[in-house]
């Protein structure tokens, strides 16, 4: 299959997932879309949970969401720390009402739950947060990876290739 045409939006922030950002970056550019790193806008360069580093493209108050067909989010420490800043949360939050893809795994839920775009949705997450997942409306399933419309979500980096091959699918 290929995404020539697609553009994608990475997120990334300190303490990041690594195989969450990298698979799914490496995956993209490998079926041709145009992948784009996305920071909060804290640094030019995070460090991933063991030290890996990764240097932004951009940081989400400089792009628009009708840049990007669809928004990855990688779990890890950093959704904590992305949710805090308004730019990241308006660019799900709009990509997601014009029905571009948004896709969550891991702790990575807690993104879509602060740009408030999960009430009535099925998902599912790591299941740390999967209280978090239902008080903000959702409907908390422990499966590999979920798909309800335009939003995906998975639970670890053990359901990546899931992940993916959803992630293809509803882009395709």
């Amino acid at each position: 299959m290929t995404l020539k045409g697609k553009r994608i939006a990475v997120l990334a922030e300190e303490m990041y997932q690594e195989l969450e950002l990298w698979y799914p970056t490496l995956r993209m550019r490998e079926a041709g879309a145009e992948v784009k790193i996305i920071g909060t806008g804290s640094s030019p360069t995070y460090a991933s949970k063991h030290g890996y580093p990764v240097t932004v493209d951009a940081a989400a108050d400089q792009v628009s969401s009708a840049d990007f067909d669809a928004v990855i989010i990688p779990g890890g420490y950093a959704p904590d720390r992305m949710r805090r800043y308004p730019a990241v949360l308006k660019l799900v939050r709009e990509v997601f009402e014009r029905g571009g893809v948004v896709a969550a795994i891991c702790h990575a839920g807690w993104v879509p739950i602060s740009a408030g775009i999960l009430k009535g949705r099925r998902v599912t997450s790591f299941f740390a947060i999967k209280d978090d997942m239902v008080n903000a409306g959702a409907t908390w399933v422990d499966e590999p990876v979920v798909r309800d419309g335009n939003l995906i979500t998975s639970r670890t980096p053990a359901d990546l290739p899931a992940f993916m091959r959803e992630f293809l699918i509803a882009l395709g």
